[in-house]
């Protein structure tokens, strides 16, 4: 059966969707959703492990166990993704051509590098890291507000002495840098007692850095909190109430197209803002459009004492009402419009939940408490939580046992994306036709893995 996605029944309600807001909506809830470190929504700091963890999967960055100058500044560059604008720096102690040269440039042109001196191949040292990562994460301005006597307060918490430095004199905007990176937090406390001026930096230590930087640029996990905060309904609430339908003509052109020749049965949209960005091995992503199953579904994890970070990922859904269904009703969340065959092309507000869990093993337990209380195997059926779906959706985008192999397919236009899931025996058909109905449209085609009763929906079993 040619299935690329679940084909709509009258009030069904059933298929993997998208949302967004407008511009004032969208700015409301990217200040209560921050993608920041842990601090920002009471939650511990991020381990160093989980750190280490997102840098090799995101940046593929490996931090050797002494680092150099040369190292650190390379790996800014790659964790912010920082290209030089032109090549009109000059370095006394570095040449075009060399492989630092690019990233130390970058750097320069935007204020973090300031010396004509890379001094590439030195030992970092904490200090130096601590330099670079402040302006990096464009905290300098604040920290030269500093009077010499509120920077001297704050060193204390380092055990320094300023001016003296403990032997290693120090600058005024040394001592700046270092008293802002301990106030904001980008040097966690968890660093005081042990830094040391002169003293090498250790992977450990710019890994922490490099991670403290990605949250400060709102580039690291993005959520709402854990299960286990006792505000995590209030925010999972306001996030919901604040997505809204989304549209974005240059996607939906193609993509309503091929809806309308059967290409695809249905699609989503997504906005990129909202990605969880979790550790992949870690993590599942489940889709619903009831936010009361979604209160559920996270006080069930709790009571069974399933800890894991949750975002919710605003989602629009797209597929076709047929016109024998008759006249839909519209509402703010559901909206259709008419094509040329009489049927309707309808848009459903829906979410997508991402998880985190904090270990493979309540990964793979999700899916037996799924299976006991939040799957439909009969009408009205008892003992399961509200609004509980035949064919609940929720996949992992890593290898896990009893689930089945799907394929994406994406295309993209700035933040937003378009996606239908497929057979992967389908790929390539769909590939090929976005790629005709739109020769310039970037087709993007991966495999991932979806809970069986989801596969079984998209071989056209509706329950």
């Amino acid at each position: 059966m040619n299935v690329h996605f679940p084909v709509m029944k009258k009030h069904s309600r059933r298929l993997v969707s998208l949302s967004l807001g407008t511009a004032f909506l969208l700015t409301a809830w990217l200040s209560s959703t921050p993608a920041y470190a842990e601090e920002q929504h009471g939650a511990s700091q991020p381990s160093v492990s989980e750190y280490r963890q997102y840098l090799q999967d995101n940046y593929a960055i490996t931090l050797p166990s002494t680092l150099t100058r040369g190292d650190f500044i390379q790996d800014v560059a790659k964790t912010l993704r920082l290209e030089p604008a032109a090549a009109d720096g000059k370095f006394d102690d570095l040449q075009p051509g060399e492989p630092l040269y690019a990233a130390a440039l970058a750097l320069n042109q935007r204020g973090i590098l300031t010396s004509s001196s890379v001094a590439a191949s030195q030992p970092l040292t904490e200090e130096a890291a601590v330099f670079i990562a402040l302006k990096a994460a464009d905290l300098k301005e604040l920290a030269y507000t500093y009077p010499e006597a509120k920077a001297a307060s704050a060193l204390t918490k380092l055990h320094i002495d300023y001016p003296n430095g403990n032997g290693h004199a120090l600058t005024l905007q040394a001592a700046q840098e270092l008293a802002a990176a301990v106030d904001t937090g980008l040097l966690p406390a968890a660093y005081y007692d042990g830094f040391r001026l002169g003293q090498p930096a250790s992977d450990e230590f710019s890994a922490v850095l490099l991670g403290q930087l990605l949250s400060f640029k709102g580039e690291y996990k993005n959520y709402l909190g854990s299960v286990n905060d006792a505000d995590i309904y209030s925010k999972l609430y306001k996030a919901y109430k604040a997505e809204n339908l989304i549209q974005v003509s240059e996607l939906q052109s193609v993509v309503d197209e091929a809806l309308k020749q059967n290409l695809v049965t249905g699609y989503n949209l997504k906005d990129s803002r909202f990605s969880a960005n979790f550790d992949a091995k870690l993590s599942l992503t489940y889709g619903h459009d009831d936010i009361t199953h979604a209160v559920q579904l996270i006080g069930l994890l709790r009571s069974e004492g399933i800890e894991a970070k949750v975002q919710l990922e605003p989602k629009t859904s797209a597929f076709i009402y047929l016109k024998e269904w008759g006249e839909p009703k519209q509402t703010d969340s559901y909206k259709v419009v008419q094509i040329e065959n009489g049927n309707f092309i309808a848009y459903a507000k829906e979410y997508d939940i991402a998880f985190e869990f904090n270990t493979s093993e309540q990964k793979a337990k999700f899916q037996e408490l799924v299976f006991q209380y939040a799957k439909k195997n009969s009408e009205d059926a008892p003992g399961l939580i509200a609004s509980s779906w035949w064919q609940p959706l929720y996949y992992s985008l890593t290898e896990i046992q009893d689930y089945k192999e799907i394929a994406n397919n994406k295309i993209t236009k700035g933040p937003y994306y378009a996606q239908s899931f497929s057979l992967p025996n389908q790929t390539e058909t769909i590939a090929a036709g976005l790629k005709k109905l739109s020769p310039d449209v970037q087709v993007e085609s991966y495999r991932f893995w979806v809970d069986t009763p989801f596969y079984n929906y998209l071989l056209g079993d509706y329950k």
